[in-house]
């Protein structure tokens, strides 16, 4: 069995010696170690990935590790297997680019979540569902039923045991509601290199400016409109040469790529959220 921790807790001398030393005596053999020291605010954070025999009894550690490491240290810490594949949560609206890029990636077993539905405030993409088999829910959204949609939505996402869920160009506000029962496991995308052009026409308000680069940006969603926690970002050059449909072409290209680059890297357990910021590990 391999498994992944997860651990921040204040920076002191001997966490790693004392984590290593953990798993060492539990006849874990470390294949992977990344560790971190945010200097200013003296946190140290660390990724370690472990293979143990068959024998391996995932409760014991993790109660054993508590009493004799994470306590005496500290730690906010998380333990995962290789066994457990999440459950992702995809939302749309329209746009299509992002969706198929997402469910190409998990049909060529690229991407290794299991995705028990796509939801909808529309109808447009629902034969793209049909089409790599899976359920589509349309739960229509206008500001007189946002609050029963989301109630809806939660039903949904709580029945079929839902880790965390994708934008995938979802036109909506994800409100409080839905935020607080995914705190940092809702995954965006945003149509530029965040801060950046406010508003219904990005590409055009850059392309009015004469800007030499466009972006696009992964983060998670917090309840200040996209000013979550960034995982991933991108960028690609453009030109007075370049037209409006040239910029929405190439911004859907990147918008597509950073959005799978942010889904698995959370998948892969390599992120980690401290004060509105990301810790990435390679």
């Amino acid at each position: 069995m391999q498994t992944t921790i997860l651990i921040h807790c204040a920076d002191q001398s001997g966490i790693v010696h004392a984590v290593t030393g953990f798993i060492h005596v539990k006849g874990g053999n470390i294949i992977y170690l990344d560790q971190h020291v945010d200097k200013q605010a003296n946190v140290f954070f660390m990724r370690l990935e472990s293979e143990f025999s068959d024998e391996f009894s995932i409760s014991e550690f993790r109660k054993k590790f508590e009493k004799s490491v994470a306590e005496p240290y500290g730690m906010s810490w998380s333990l995962h297997t290789d066994e457990t594949i999440p459950k992702m949560a995809v939302f749309v609206s329209k746009y299509n680019h992002c969706l198929y890029d997402l469910l190409s990636r998990h049909n060529s077993g690229e991407l290794k979540v299991q995705i028990p539905f796509i939801i909808s405030n529309h109808q447009d993409l629902k034969p793209i569902a049909r089409q790599f088999s899976i359920p589509f829910y349309h739960i229509p959204v206008t500001k007189e039923t946002k609050s029963e949609a989301e109630n809806e939505q939660l039903q949904l996402l709580k029945e079929n045991h839902i880790d965390f869920i994708v934008l995938a160009r979802y036109m909506q506000i994800v409100s409080s509601k839905v935020i607080n029962e995914y705190p940092n496991k809702i995954i965006n995308i945003h149509h530029s290199f965040l801060p950046a052009f406010a508003g219904a026409k990005p590409y055009h308000a850059a392309f009015k400016r004469g800007v030499k680069i466009i972006g696009a940006t992964s983060h998670y969603v917090t309840e200040e409109l996209d000013a979550g926690p960034i995982i991933e970002q991108d960028v690609t050059t453009v030109s007075h040469t370049h037209s409006i449909k040239d910029f929405i072409a190439k911004g859907r290209d990147l918008e597509k790529i950073v959005l799978s680059r942010g889904v698995q890297l959370h998948v892969q357990r390599k992120t980690m959220v401290y004060n509105n910021k990301t810790v990435i590990f390679s």
